[in-house]
């Protein structure tokens, strides 16, 4: 099977430009693609996931991926899929969020000479002029069209800001610049991107008079059709420190049944043969395949050590069985505990348990904490500091867990 048909089978294939073009070119490995990443936070999260994974797909068959690094777009924010703008960032700040963007993009795609390169739109659009750049590259957009573009649409009536607007064209300009610079023909990205990716190829057959493609991946939602990769806590990180790999793992392990074979489908590297296989599993194995997908990931961005300790400390959690020193923990300080412990609810807000005070009553009124297998049912309870000093384990709900310590 070629990676296109692969791509297909596993339903990642959302809309593109050509098809029979797209087709060859990926199928022989000619694709000279691009994906980009703006730093809007520290880390990538899992809406990055199903980029990297395509990234890493195409990789092995043979294509050369550019990874774009958004330090010039990032001055501005895509306004696609969202409700209100975003908050304007540092110069300081972006830098720093492209770098551990690509420690954390190392992780999966293999750069060096006739390998991956990764590039930063700073280089070129920090230094644009404007009125060049309206000249040269606005001549060529059509307001009327760009009006019409669902990531503007769906801003319209709450109030699209012309600094935003601008956005479109700049991403547009990304890839002529690419495709001038560094022989870039497709651009790859979400769903979401559509309208964006459409203007860049319209640029340059503008520009150049040559044909570029894109195309767009499949957003990665749920049955109810949500975008996944969030949780109370917030989104699901690929970096350590913010989500851990426990929790990383125990995110997969948990989606709803509904959901389990399309994700093994989407995000593992698991032969698509192999899944046709999972796919005729008795309804009762619906557990063993949750556990697959869970170790696939994880292993995926955490390695096979952090995969191992993550399937030990469920075990340990759920069956009785196995190592629970991974489990997700939080140190106390002395200062934190008075002479009589500490209280249940700021417990929960110090780990994170809870976003606020609020949420902890409300979790604990309604029966949702035990701490070492008893229930809490009273607000005022106290957790003493004799205890904490042996560790506590505090579970809430029915799948969450977390050991605190002093």
């Amino acid at each position: 099977m070629n990676i296109y048909e692969e791509l297909q089978a596993r339903g990642l294939i959302a809309q593109v430009t050509d098809e029979k073009e797209i087709r060859e070119l990926v199928n022989t490995g000619g694709a000279r693609f691009y994906i980009g990443f703006d730093p809007t936070a520290d880390s990538l999260h899992v809406g990055h996931f199903m980029a990297l994974c395509l990234m890493k797909r195409l990789q092995m068959a043979g294509n050369k991926p550019v990874v774009l690094l958004g330090g010039g777009t990032g001055f501005v924010g895509d306004p696609s899929g969202r409700t209100d703008m975003r908050q304007m960032m540092s110069p300081e700040t972006i830098k720093s969020n492209c770098d551990k963007f690509l420690k954390q993009i190392g992780k999966f795609i293999e750069f060096g000479e006739d390998k991956a390169i990764v590039v930063n739109n700073a280089d070129w659009l920090l230094s644009l002029n404007y009125i060049e750049l309206l000249r040269e590259v606005g001549a060529c957009f059509s307001v009327n069209n760009m009006l019409r573009a669902e990531c503007y649409k769906q801003r319209m009536e709450k109030g699209l800001s012309f600094f935003e607007f601008n956005y479109m064209i700049m991403q547009a300009y990304d890839f002529y610049y690419l495709n001038e610079h560094y022989g870039c023909n497709m651009q790859f990205g979400g769903d979401d991107q559509w309208s964006n990716m459409l203007a860049g190829t319209e640029l340059i057959r503008k520009k150049t008079g040559k044909d570029a493609f894109a195309m767009t991946i499949t957003l990665l939602l749920n049955s109810e059709g949500k975008k996944m990769g969030k949780t109370a806590k917030g989104a699901v990180w690929l970096d350590p420190e913010k989500t851990s790999p426990f929790d990383f793992y125990q995110y997969w392990r948990n989606v709803d049944d509904a959901d389990v074979m399309k994700c093994i489908r989407m995000l593992t590297f698991i032969p698509v043969e192999e899944i046709a296989e999972m796919d005729k599993w008795e309804d009762s194995r619906i557990n063993e395949k949750k556990e697959v997908l869970a170790y696939s990931l994880t292993e995926l961005v955490h390695g096979k050590e952090e995969a191992d300790k993550a399937k030990a400390t469920a075990a340990a959690l759920f069956s009785g069985e196995g190592d629970d020193s991974n489990m997700p923990t939080t140190v106390l300080t002395a200062d934190m505990i008075g002479e009589d412990g500490i209280g249940i609810i700021d417990l929960l807000v110090a780990c994170k348990l809870a976003s606020s005070r609020g949420e902890a009553r409300r979790l604990v009124e309604q029966g949702g904490i035990s701490v070492n297998g008893e229930k809490v049912a009273n607000v005022n309870h106290k957790v003493p500091a004799s205890l904490i000093a042996e560790s506590v384990k505090i579970k809430k709900g029915k799948k969450v867990f977390h050991k605190v310590t002093l």
